[in-house]
Protein backbone atom coordinates (compact mmCIF):
# COMPACT_ATOMS: atom_id res chain seq x y z
CA UNK A 1 0.00 0.00 0.00
CA UNK A 2 1.32 3.45 -0.96
CA UNK A 3 0.58 6.44 1.21
CA UNK A 4 0.46 9.92 -0.29
CA UNK A 5 2.60 12.65 1.22
CA UNK A 6 0.50 15.68 2.13
CA UNK A 7 2.53 18.47 0.53
CA UNK A 8 5.23 19.99 2.68
CA UNK A 9 2.92 20.17 5.72
CA UNK A 10 2.83 23.93 5.30
CA UNK A 11 -0.95 24.20 5.07
CA UNK A 12 -2.51 27.59 4.44
CA UNK A 13 -4.67 27.18 7.52
CA UNK A 14 -5.65 24.61 10.13
CA UNK A 15 -8.72 23.94 8.03
CA UNK A 16 -6.65 23.26 4.93
CA UNK A 17 -4.25 21.03 6.86
CA UNK A 18 -7.20 19.07 8.18
CA UNK A 19 -8.63 18.78 4.67
CA UNK A 20 -5.30 17.56 3.29
CA UNK A 21 -4.99 14.94 6.02
CA UNK A 22 -8.53 13.72 5.38
CA UNK A 23 -7.89 13.54 1.63
CA UNK A 24 -4.72 11.53 2.26
CA UNK A 25 -6.40 9.17 4.72
CA UNK A 26 -9.28 8.37 2.40
CA UNK A 27 -7.24 7.73 -0.74
CA UNK A 28 -8.69 4.25 -1.11
CA UNK A 29 -12.18 5.33 -0.10
CA UNK A 30 -12.53 7.87 -2.91
CA UNK A 31 -12.07 6.03 -6.20
CA UNK A 32 -11.72 8.32 -9.18
CA UNK A 33 -11.01 11.37 -7.04
CA UNK A 34 -8.72 13.43 -9.29
CA UNK A 35 -7.05 15.38 -6.51
CA UNK A 36 -5.69 12.09 -5.18
CA UNK A 37 -5.34 10.01 -8.30
CA UNK A 38 -4.44 12.24 -11.24
CA UNK A 39 -5.15 9.51 -13.76
CA UNK A 40 -5.60 11.88 -16.71
CA UNK A 41 -2.12 13.35 -16.39
CA UNK A 42 0.59 12.03 -18.72
CA UNK A 43 4.09 11.14 -17.60
CA UNK A 44 5.43 14.56 -18.59
CA UNK A 45 2.68 16.30 -16.59
CA UNK A 46 0.56 17.31 -19.59
CA UNK A 47 -3.21 17.13 -19.15
CA UNK A 48 -6.40 18.50 -20.70
CA UNK A 49 -9.79 19.63 -19.46
CA UNK A 50 -13.00 21.13 -20.88
CA UNK A 51 -14.38 24.65 -20.49
CA UNK A 52 -18.01 25.48 -21.29
CA UNK A 53 -20.52 28.15 -20.35
CA UNK A 54 -23.68 30.07 -21.25
CA UNK A 55 -25.55 26.92 -22.21
CA UNK A 56 -28.01 25.33 -22.60
CA UNK A 57 -30.49 28.19 -22.91
CA UNK A 58 -33.50 26.95 -24.86
CA UNK A 59 -34.92 23.64 -26.04
CA UNK A 60 -32.87 23.60 -29.22
CA UNK A 61 -29.63 24.29 -27.41
CA UNK A 62 -30.36 21.62 -24.85
CA UNK A 63 -30.40 19.09 -27.69
CA UNK A 64 -27.10 20.52 -28.93
CA UNK A 65 -25.68 20.45 -25.40
CA UNK A 66 -26.16 16.68 -25.40
CA UNK A 67 -23.81 16.49 -28.40
CA UNK A 68 -21.25 18.63 -26.56
CA UNK A 69 -21.33 16.44 -23.46
CA UNK A 70 -21.09 13.29 -25.58
CA UNK A 71 -17.84 14.58 -27.09
CA UNK A 72 -16.53 15.72 -23.73
CA UNK A 73 -17.33 12.40 -22.07
CA UNK A 74 -15.55 10.53 -24.85
CA UNK A 75 -12.40 12.63 -24.47
CA UNK A 76 -9.56 11.87 -22.06
CA UNK A 77 -10.02 14.84 -19.73
CA UNK A 78 -9.21 15.57 -16.11
CA UNK A 79 -12.39 17.56 -15.44
CA UNK A 80 -15.05 19.88 -16.88
CA UNK A 81 -15.83 23.44 -15.76
CA UNK A 82 -19.10 25.23 -16.62
CA UNK A 83 -18.56 28.93 -15.98
CA UNK A 84 -22.16 29.94 -15.42
CA UNK A 85 -25.52 30.75 -16.99
CA UNK A 86 -26.88 27.22 -17.07
CA UNK A 87 -30.18 28.55 -18.48
CA UNK A 88 -31.69 31.44 -20.38
CA UNK A 89 -31.85 35.05 -19.20
CA UNK A 90 -35.28 35.36 -17.63
CA UNK A 91 -36.35 38.41 -19.60
CA UNK A 92 -35.35 36.94 -22.97
CA UNK A 93 -37.09 33.59 -22.61
CA UNK A 94 -40.36 33.03 -24.47
CA UNK A 95 -42.67 30.07 -24.66
CA UNK A 96 -41.88 29.85 -28.37
CA UNK A 97 -38.21 29.20 -27.55
CA UNK A 98 -39.30 25.95 -25.90
CA UNK A 99 -37.27 24.40 -23.15
CA UNK A 100 -37.80 24.86 -19.43
CA UNK A 101 -38.54 28.36 -18.07
CA UNK A 102 -35.63 30.14 -16.33
CA UNK A 103 -35.22 29.90 -12.56
CA UNK A 104 -37.97 27.35 -11.92
CA UNK A 105 -37.47 24.46 -9.51
CA UNK A 106 -37.83 22.07 -12.43
CA UNK A 107 -35.06 23.86 -14.31
CA UNK A 108 -32.77 23.70 -11.26
CA UNK A 109 -33.27 19.94 -11.03
CA UNK A 110 -32.86 19.44 -14.78
CA UNK A 111 -29.54 21.28 -14.93
CA UNK A 112 -28.28 19.49 -11.84
CA UNK A 113 -29.06 16.24 -13.64
CA UNK A 114 -27.06 17.38 -16.67
CA UNK A 115 -24.08 18.18 -14.47
CA UNK A 116 -24.28 14.89 -12.59
CA UNK A 117 -24.43 12.93 -15.85
CA UNK A 118 -20.93 14.09 -16.83
CA UNK A 119 -18.46 11.21 -16.98
CA UNK A 120 -15.72 13.54 -15.74
CA UNK A 121 -15.69 15.63 -12.55
CA UNK A 122 -17.95 18.63 -13.21
CA UNK A 123 -17.42 22.02 -11.53
CA UNK A 124 -20.18 24.61 -11.86
CA UNK A 125 -19.64 28.35 -11.36
CA UNK A 126 -22.80 30.48 -10.89
CA UNK A 127 -23.81 33.20 -13.34
CA UNK A 128 -26.33 36.05 -13.25
CA UNK A 129 -28.95 34.07 -15.18
CA UNK A 130 -28.79 31.40 -12.50
CA UNK A 131 -30.13 33.62 -9.71
CA UNK A 132 -29.51 37.40 -9.85
CA UNK A 133 -31.68 37.99 -12.93
CA UNK A 134 -34.53 35.79 -11.70
CA UNK A 135 -36.48 38.89 -10.59
CA UNK A 136 -37.36 39.43 -14.25
CA UNK A 137 -37.91 35.82 -15.23
CA UNK A 138 -40.87 34.73 -17.34
CA UNK A 139 -43.52 33.45 -17.08
CA UNK A 140 -43.06 34.23 -13.35
CA UNK A 141 -40.51 36.17 -11.35
CA UNK A 142 -38.53 34.92 -8.33
CA UNK A 143 -36.70 36.49 -5.42
CA UNK A 144 -33.00 36.41 -6.42
CA UNK A 145 -31.73 35.76 -2.89
CA UNK A 146 -34.13 32.85 -2.43
CA UNK A 147 -32.93 31.39 -5.74
CA UNK A 148 -29.30 31.91 -4.65
CA UNK A 149 -29.95 29.96 -1.46
CA UNK A 150 -31.51 27.14 -3.47
CA UNK A 151 -28.61 27.16 -5.92
CA UNK A 152 -26.13 26.77 -3.09
CA UNK A 153 -28.11 23.96 -1.52
CA UNK A 154 -28.43 21.95 -4.73
CA UNK A 155 -25.16 22.45 -6.60
CA UNK A 156 -22.60 22.82 -3.81
CA UNK A 157 -23.54 20.23 -1.22
CA UNK A 158 -20.31 18.45 -0.30
CA UNK A 159 -16.57 18.75 -0.70
CA UNK A 160 -16.83 16.74 -3.92
CA UNK A 161 -17.43 18.02 -7.43
CA UNK A 162 -20.47 17.04 -9.44
CA UNK A 163 -20.28 14.30 -12.08
CA UNK A 164 -20.16 10.50 -12.18
CA UNK A 165 -16.49 10.58 -11.27
CA UNK A 166 -15.79 13.24 -8.68
CA UNK A 167 -12.80 15.03 -7.27
CA UNK A 168 -12.33 16.81 -3.98
CA UNK A 169 -12.63 20.58 -3.84
CA UNK A 170 -11.62 23.02 -1.11
CA UNK A 171 -14.55 25.35 -0.45
CA UNK A 172 -14.32 28.86 0.97
CA UNK A 173 -17.13 27.87 3.33
CA UNK A 174 -14.63 25.74 5.27
CA UNK A 175 -13.64 29.07 6.80
CA UNK A 176 -16.53 29.89 9.15
CA UNK A 177 -16.20 33.59 8.33
CA UNK A 178 -17.39 32.76 4.80
CA UNK A 179 -19.73 29.89 5.59
CA UNK A 180 -22.34 30.80 2.98
CA UNK A 181 -19.87 30.92 0.04
CA UNK A 182 -19.86 27.20 -0.78
CA UNK A 183 -19.67 28.00 -4.49
CA UNK A 184 -16.15 29.45 -4.27
CA UNK A 185 -13.76 26.52 -4.64
CA UNK A 186 -10.16 25.71 -5.46
CA UNK A 187 -8.17 22.64 -6.35
CA UNK A 188 -4.67 21.81 -7.50
CA UNK A 189 -4.00 19.57 -10.47
CA UNK A 190 -0.68 18.93 -12.18
CA UNK A 191 1.03 21.69 -10.23
CA UNK A 192 -1.52 24.30 -11.32
CA UNK A 193 -3.80 26.18 -8.92
CA UNK A 194 -7.45 26.48 -10.01
CA UNK A 195 -9.83 28.84 -8.24
CA UNK A 196 -13.42 29.87 -8.92
CA UNK A 197 -15.00 33.19 -7.99
CA UNK A 198 -18.70 33.95 -7.72
CA UNK A 199 -18.53 37.06 -9.88
CA UNK A 200 -21.44 37.58 -12.25
CA UNK A 201 -22.69 39.66 -15.13
CA UNK A 202 -25.37 42.32 -14.70
CA UNK A 203 -22.65 44.53 -13.15
CA UNK A 204 -21.96 41.90 -10.48
CA UNK A 205 -25.45 42.56 -9.03
CA UNK A 206 -24.49 46.13 -8.09
CA UNK A 207 -26.72 49.13 -8.65
CA UNK A 208 -30.22 47.64 -8.80
CA UNK A 209 -31.56 47.89 -5.24
CA UNK A 210 -30.05 48.59 -1.79
CA UNK A 211 -30.69 44.95 -0.87
CA UNK A 212 -28.81 43.72 -3.91
CA UNK A 213 -26.00 46.21 -3.26
CA UNK A 214 -25.56 44.71 0.20
CA UNK A 215 -25.40 41.22 -1.33
CA UNK A 216 -22.78 42.44 -3.81
CA UNK A 217 -20.64 44.02 -1.10
CA UNK A 218 -20.52 40.86 1.00
CA UNK A 219 -19.85 38.55 -1.95
CA UNK A 220 -17.28 40.89 -3.49
CA UNK A 221 -15.34 41.02 -0.22
CA UNK A 222 -15.39 37.22 -0.02
CA UNK A 223 -14.22 36.92 -3.63
CA UNK A 224 -11.26 39.23 -3.04
CA UNK A 225 -10.16 37.30 0.04
CA UNK A 226 -10.53 33.98 -1.78
CA UNK A 227 -8.51 35.15 -4.78
CA UNK A 228 -5.71 36.58 -2.63
CA UNK A 229 -5.53 33.34 -0.64
CA UNK A 230 -5.23 31.37 -3.89
CA UNK A 231 -2.27 33.46 -5.03
CA UNK A 232 -0.66 33.20 -1.61
CA UNK A 233 -1.08 29.43 -1.63
CA UNK A 234 0.23 29.15 -5.18
CA UNK A 235 3.35 31.08 -4.22
CA UNK A 236 3.87 28.99 -1.11
CA UNK A 237 3.44 25.69 -2.98
CA UNK A 238 5.49 26.72 -6.01
CA UNK A 239 2.57 26.23 -8.42
CA UNK A 240 3.56 26.85 -12.01
CA UNK A 241 0.40 28.79 -12.94
CA UNK A 242 -3.04 29.94 -11.75
CA UNK A 243 -6.39 29.76 -13.54
CA UNK A 244 -9.25 31.89 -12.20
CA UNK A 245 -12.73 30.97 -13.42
CA UNK A 246 -15.82 33.16 -13.05
CA UNK A 247 -18.90 33.96 -15.08
CA UNK A 248 -18.55 37.71 -15.51
CA UNK A 249 -16.76 39.60 -18.21
CA UNK A 250 -15.32 42.29 -15.90
CA UNK A 251 -14.94 44.76 -18.76
CA UNK A 252 -11.16 45.09 -18.78
CA UNK A 253 -11.51 47.81 -21.42
CA UNK A 254 -13.01 50.14 -18.82
CA UNK A 255 -9.54 50.46 -17.26
CA UNK A 256 -7.84 51.35 -20.54
CA UNK A 257 -6.70 54.84 -21.48
CA UNK A 258 -8.92 56.82 -23.85
CA UNK A 259 -6.34 56.37 -26.61
CA UNK A 260 -6.32 52.61 -26.19
CA UNK A 261 -10.11 52.44 -26.08
CA UNK A 262 -10.34 54.43 -29.26
CA UNK A 263 -7.75 52.36 -31.08
CA UNK A 264 -9.14 48.93 -30.30
CA UNK A 265 -12.85 49.47 -29.63
CA UNK A 266 -14.43 52.70 -30.74
CA UNK A 267 -12.60 54.26 -33.67
CA UNK A 268 -14.23 52.05 -36.28
CA UNK A 269 -17.65 52.97 -34.92
CA UNK A 270 -16.94 56.69 -34.92
CA UNK A 271 -17.47 56.89 -31.15
CA UNK A 272 -15.29 58.89 -28.80
CA UNK A 273 -14.14 57.34 -25.50
CA UNK A 274 -15.88 58.66 -22.38
CA UNK A 275 -14.19 61.56 -20.63
CA UNK A 276 -14.44 59.88 -17.24
CA UNK A 277 -14.04 56.25 -16.24
CA UNK A 278 -17.34 54.64 -15.34
CA UNK A 279 -17.50 52.97 -11.92
CA UNK A 280 -18.55 49.31 -12.06
CA UNK A 281 -19.03 46.30 -9.83
CA UNK A 282 -15.69 44.94 -11.07
CA UNK A 283 -13.32 47.79 -10.19
CA UNK A 284 -12.00 46.32 -6.94
CA UNK A 285 -11.52 42.93 -8.55
CA UNK A 286 -9.53 44.33 -11.47
CA UNK A 287 -7.27 46.35 -9.17
CA UNK A 288 -6.61 43.29 -6.98
CA UNK A 289 -6.10 41.07 -10.03
CA UNK A 290 -3.45 43.43 -11.43
CA UNK A 291 -1.59 43.53 -8.13
CA UNK A 292 -1.63 39.77 -7.58
CA UNK A 293 -0.74 38.95 -11.19
CA UNK A 294 2.30 41.22 -11.19
CA UNK A 295 3.49 39.86 -7.85
CA UNK A 296 3.00 36.23 -8.91
CA UNK A 297 5.09 36.63 -12.07
CA UNK A 298 3.98 33.30 -13.56
CA UNK A 299 1.15 32.61 -16.02
CA UNK A 300 -2.29 33.72 -14.83
CA UNK A 301 -5.41 32.95 -16.87
CA UNK A 302 -8.87 34.38 -16.26
CA UNK A 303 -11.67 32.33 -17.83
CA UNK A 304 -15.18 33.74 -18.16
CA UNK A 305 -18.37 33.62 -20.19
CA UNK A 306 -21.12 36.26 -20.06
CA UNK A 307 -20.61 38.01 -23.41
CA UNK A 308 -20.62 34.86 -25.56
CA UNK A 309 -17.58 35.74 -27.66
CA UNK A 310 -14.83 33.14 -27.96
CA UNK A 311 -11.45 34.84 -27.57
CA UNK A 312 -7.98 34.44 -26.17
CA UNK A 313 -6.29 37.79 -25.56
CA UNK A 314 -4.34 39.99 -23.14
CA UNK A 315 -6.68 42.76 -21.97
CA UNK A 316 -5.17 43.44 -18.53
CA UNK A 317 -3.26 46.72 -18.83
CA UNK A 318 -0.96 47.97 -16.09
CA UNK A 319 -2.27 51.02 -14.28
CA UNK A 320 1.25 52.45 -14.15
CA UNK A 321 2.96 51.09 -17.26
CA UNK A 322 -0.15 51.46 -19.46
CA UNK A 323 1.06 48.35 -21.28
CA UNK A 324 -0.38 44.85 -21.35
CA UNK A 325 0.69 42.62 -18.48
CA UNK A 326 2.50 39.83 -20.27
CA UNK A 327 1.92 36.98 -17.82
CA UNK A 328 -1.87 37.46 -17.93
CA UNK A 329 -4.26 35.91 -20.46
CA UNK A 330 -8.05 36.07 -20.76
CA UNK A 331 -10.04 33.24 -22.33
CA UNK A 332 -13.76 33.54 -22.96
CA UNK A 333 -15.76 30.40 -23.60
CA UNK A 334 -18.16 29.78 -26.48
CA UNK A 335 -21.79 30.48 -25.54
CA UNK A 336 -25.34 30.85 -26.82
CA UNK A 337 -26.30 30.73 -29.67
CA UNK A 338 -23.24 28.67 -30.50
CA UNK A 339 -22.95 25.30 -28.78
CA UNK A 340 -19.37 24.09 -28.75
CA UNK A 341 -16.61 23.70 -26.15
CA UNK A 342 -13.01 24.66 -25.48
CA UNK A 343 -10.24 22.16 -24.82
CA UNK A 344 -7.72 23.58 -22.37
CA UNK A 345 -4.24 22.05 -22.43
CA UNK A 346 -1.71 22.29 -19.62
CA UNK A 347 1.83 21.51 -20.72
CA UNK A 348 4.80 22.09 -18.38
CA UNK A 349 6.98 22.41 -21.48
CA UNK A 350 4.97 25.41 -22.67
CA UNK A 351 6.29 28.70 -21.20
CA UNK A 352 2.69 29.94 -21.05
CA UNK A 353 1.61 26.61 -19.43
CA UNK A 354 -1.89 26.91 -20.92
CA UNK A 355 -3.11 26.69 -24.49
CA UNK A 356 -6.67 26.52 -25.81
CA UNK A 357 -8.31 24.80 -28.74
CA UNK A 358 -11.87 25.40 -29.86
CA UNK A 359 -13.79 22.15 -30.33
CA UNK A 360 -16.48 22.66 -32.95
CA UNK A 361 -19.16 20.00 -32.61
CA UNK A 362 -20.14 18.85 -36.08
CA UNK A 363 -23.78 18.17 -35.21
CA UNK A 364 -24.15 21.73 -33.88
CA UNK A 365 -22.69 23.62 -36.82
CA UNK A 366 -24.87 26.27 -38.46
CA UNK A 367 -26.52 25.15 -41.67
CA UNK A 368 -25.89 28.28 -43.77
Amino acid sequence: MKYRKVGSWKAHSLIELKSALIASFFTLALPGCAIIKEENKTQNGRFEFALIGDMPYDGKQKEEFAHVMKEISAADLAFVVHNGDFWFDGIAWKKTTKGLPPCSDKTFQDRLGLAQSSRHPFIFVPGDNDWADCHRAKPRAYDPLERLTKLRQLFFQSDQSLGQRTMRLVRQSEDTRYAKFRENVRWTYGGVQFVTLHMIGSNNNLGRTPKMDAEYAERNAANLVWMREAFELANRNGNKAIMIIAQANPQFENTWSAKLQGRYMLKGLGIKPPKQRRATGFDEFLAALEKETLAFGKPVVYVHGDTHTFRVDKPLVGSTSRRMIENFTRMETIGYKNTHWVRAIVDPGNPSVFSFRQQIVKENMVKH
